[in-house]
């Protein structure tokens, strides 16, 4: 695709002003999380602790005795309230101007904030038996405990983040002053997990000032997105480039990439995207994916834990399975491929072998005979398949020891299905968005119209998926894919 330029970008909103100064939302939900998770079990164990050391062992009665009701009751609302009230004072805003010693100015606020309601419903509910000593220890432990909780997590994602750790490869488009400040801005910040991986320049004429390796000119955008792992586009132009924001912008579309652009001397947003910020600068999102970062790491959790049970539950079959092949079939067990992931990471699959061993190698001579129209290959009669391999396969639990790539994190349990890089570089650009969401053992073109042969039709039934996703979704696929296991269709 050879990107071409039309009609100029229109904006609105002259002289918008824009509050806050947030950091870019999908990069630091989990930040979020960790930080008021923190809180909450911090309250309930110091609660319980120092109950524990001014009360006595039996600190429930003790409480009972003092409120009329049992320990846990007001350690429950204690931890309820402080989480509640370092929400409502901005401790979970995740500032972009972050320093410690604004969150200790932060956390002391907090600290007299809860101290003064809790004061006040000691004595409008007449709760004069409560120990003075207790609250008082409580509170200044607490803030204390909080701010150190902050710092050390904060650290901790850092440095996951710092180590390629759940990172997001960026790609920026622009060599000036604006690409450089962009880059830098972002390297300050680890904790939004993304690493700059290169510049394109625009023409010749650009400036050439960034701090890191030029990848090409714009014309090798859609060869970099298919040679190199990209999650993310920021358009850093001057103005004179303007004209190049909206066929990247489509071409981002197409392919599944995020797409951010730094609005810093504009002034101006988009008549279309939403605006967040990276210290004080607007910047002017589009995320052609999946975007509910709560319920993505939900989607996560499940995969985590029904991977989990499924590998302890399954372990009898695996066995079972693994003896048959010994006997029939012989080494290997598995099979194990090279297959392309989320945005184009390569991950090895590993599945029940159901072929010869030499099938790799027989390919070439049945690619032409395949039963599938387009990119995938599928052959209803194989000749490289194997008796148990059959069975195997009409039953699905060759798919099985693919819960130890979703464990991994390189697959999920709903998703389009992963591809060898051989299939992948055949795809037409709008099959590429199927990578833009992390491949699963199920889906829903499995479940819809698994002997379909037409891989246009399954990949209009991915991108249903993507567009569409949600937990429930997931959940109505899983369900509809264990009586189809069972039943062997």
């Amino acid at each position: 695709m050879v990107l071409s330029v039309s009609a100029p970008i229109h904006f609105v909103g002259a002289g918008r002003r824009f509050g806050g100064t947030r950091l870019i939302r999908r990069h630091v939900t989990l930040l979020r999380l960790a930080l008021m998770a923190a809180d909450a079990a911090s309250a309930l164990i110091l609660f319980a602790a120092i109950s524990t050391i001014v009360l006595g062992p039996d600190w429930r009665a003790g409480w009972e005795a003092s409120t009329q009701s049992d320990g846990i009751v007001p350690a429950l609302a204690y931890a309820i309230g402080w989480v509640s009230a370092a929400w409502l004072v901005g401790l979970y805003r995740l500032r972009a101007h972050w320093t410690m010693l604004a969150d200790l100015r932060q956390v002391t606020r907090l600290g007299a904030i809860v101290a003064s309601a809790t004061i006040i419903v000691i004595f409008a509910m007449n709760l004069d038996e409560v120990s003075r000593p207790l609250m008082v220890s409580l509170f200044v432990t607490q803030m204390a405990v909080t701010f150190v909780s902050r710092a050390a997590i904060r650290s901790i994602f850092g440095w996951f983040r710092i180590r390629g750790h759940n990172t997001r490869q960026l790609l920026i488009l622009g060599t000036g002053e604006t690409a450089r400040n962009f880059s830098r801005m972002v390297a300050r910040h680890p904790e939004l997990g993304l690493d700059t991986i290169g510049y394109l320049r625009p023409h010749e004429r650009g400036p050439l000032i960034v701090d890191g390796p030029i990848l090409g000119g714009l014309e090798d955008i859609e060869r970099l997105f298919h040679e190199r792992v990209i999650d993310e586009v920021a358009i850093c132009l001057p103005v004179s480039d303007w004209e190049y924001i909206e066929p990247v912008t489509v071409l981002c579309r197409e392919e599944g990439k995020a797409v951010r652009i730094p609005l810093a001397d504009i002034g101006l947003a988009w008549f279309s995207g939403q605006v967040e910020d990276l210290d004080g600068i607007p910047v002017l999102s589009h995320v052609h994916v999946p975007d509910q970062t709560l319920g993505m790491i939900g989607k996560r959790m499940l995969d985590i834990v029904m991977a989990s049970v499924g590998l302890v539950v399954l372990t009898p079959v695996f066995v079972a399975v693994g003896i048959v092949m010994l006997l029939t079939d012989g080494r290997p067990l598995f099979f194990r491929q090279v297959r392309v992931g989320l945005q184009g990471r390569n991950f090895t699959i590993i599945k029940f072998r159901t072929m010869v061993t030499d099938a790799e190698e027989r390919y070439a001579a049945l690619a032409a005979l395949s039963d599938t129209q387009g990119a995938a290959f599928k052959m209803t009669d194989d000749p490289r398949i194997t008796r148990v391999g059959a069975f195997l396969r009409k039953t699905s639990i060759d798919e099985l020891p693919q819960l130890w790539n979703v464990l991994r994190g390189e697959m999920s349990l709903v998703g389009p299905r992963p591809a060898p890089p051989r299939e992948v570089a055949e795809y037409d650009i709008w099959h590429r968005r199927r990578l833009s969401m992390k491949p699963g053992i199920t889906g829903l073109w499995q479940v819809e119209a698994r002997l379909d042969e037409s891989f246009e039709r399954r990949a209009i039934l991915d991108l249903s998926y993507i567009d569409g996703w949600s937990m429930w979704l997931d959940m109505k696929i899983i369900a509809r894919t264990l009586p189809a296991m069972l039943h062997g269709r």
